[in-house]
């Protein structure tokens, strides 16, 4: 079959969902966050009034099955941790302790963010002369920024590694006020940033174009929790700063209590995912 007439949907230069007519007068619909996530199209044949879901290959299918499962559990037990640590920093004696909970936590959100983008690399991609989804061959890396799947997940990878810089420094002892601000406070701010604007792509991909509420939408919902928790890390991330004046935070409380609740917001992200599976 061939591609009669094509609509193209999405903010800017990337396209998040795309229709296209099909020869023998049917339609088919390709998205972004379905096709990445659960390997799934939507076409309606000619003469049917209903559309019905279009499944990419077994193959496919099971190796974002697996990808999911990975990312979606890296980031509720990487999440759970982070909570974790930041109870020990809030009500416990902190120190090393907390730390190394920390550090672990980021181990995790590293593989998730990995997982996430490995999940992008390796999406099937539409085939618009068969309307189906055409298999890829394994790749453990690709650069594709023009694709809005892509960079969200690839943004939020080095996210999780400039966090990890900043949980690798906080392990040091005897810093100065000037060297905690520089190697732990500044890489902690660029990894805030770097999941806010993630989570922003993600949602424009998810709404496509201008985030708005889509409260019957699974994916929404992963992505806004998500993308609250970057917020909430965002404010804990402010209050962490140490003033050189006084060699005190901004506002422990509100550090702890903001890395605290945005942890638990990726850790229940993390099992919302573990749901949008194919």
């Amino acid at each position: 079959m061939s591609r009669i007439e094509r609509t193209a949907e999405g903010a800017g230069p990337f396209t998040t969902r795309l229709t296209w007519r099909l020869s023998d007068g049917g339609t088919a619909v390709w998205e972004s966050r379905p096709a990445r996530k659960r390997g799934l199209l939507t076409v309606r044949a000619a003469g049917e009034s209903e559309p019905r879901s279009r499944r990419a290959d077994i193959a496919s299918v099971g190796r974002l099955r697996r990808l999911n499962a990975v990312a979606a559990g890296a980031f509720a037990v990487g999440g759970g941790l982070f909570a974790t640590g930041a109870a020990v920093a809030q009500f416990g004696t902190g120190g090393a302790t907390g730390a190394w909970i920390y550090f672990v936590g980021g181990l995790f959100f590293n593989a998730g963010g990995y997982g996430s983008l490995l999940q992008a690399v390796n999406a099937p991609r539409q085939d618009t002369g068969t309307g189906a989804l055409a298999t890829r061959h394994w790749r453990w890396w690709s650069y594709e920024p023009g694709r809005i799947d892509w960079l969200s997940t690839f943004l939020l990878f080095v996210g999780t590694l400039v966090f990890g810089i900043n949980l690798l420094s906080s392990l040091l002892q005897g810093l100065s006020v000037q060297q905690v601000n520089r190697l732990v406070w500044a890489p902690d701010m660029v990894g805030c940033t770097l999941f806010l604007v993630s989570g922003h792509f993600a949602l424009v991909e998810v709404c496509h174009g201008r985030p708005g509420l889509r409260p019957r939408d699974l994916g929404w919902w992963i992505v806004a929790v998500n993308q609250l928790g970057s917020v909430l890390f965002l404010v804990a991330a402010l209050a962490d700063f140490t003033r050189p004046a006084t060699g005190s935070l901004v506002n422990v409380d509100i550090a702890n209590w903001g890395t605290l609740t945005g942890a638990l917001c990726f850790s229940a992200g993390g099992v919302l995912q573990y749901c949008e599976h194919p």
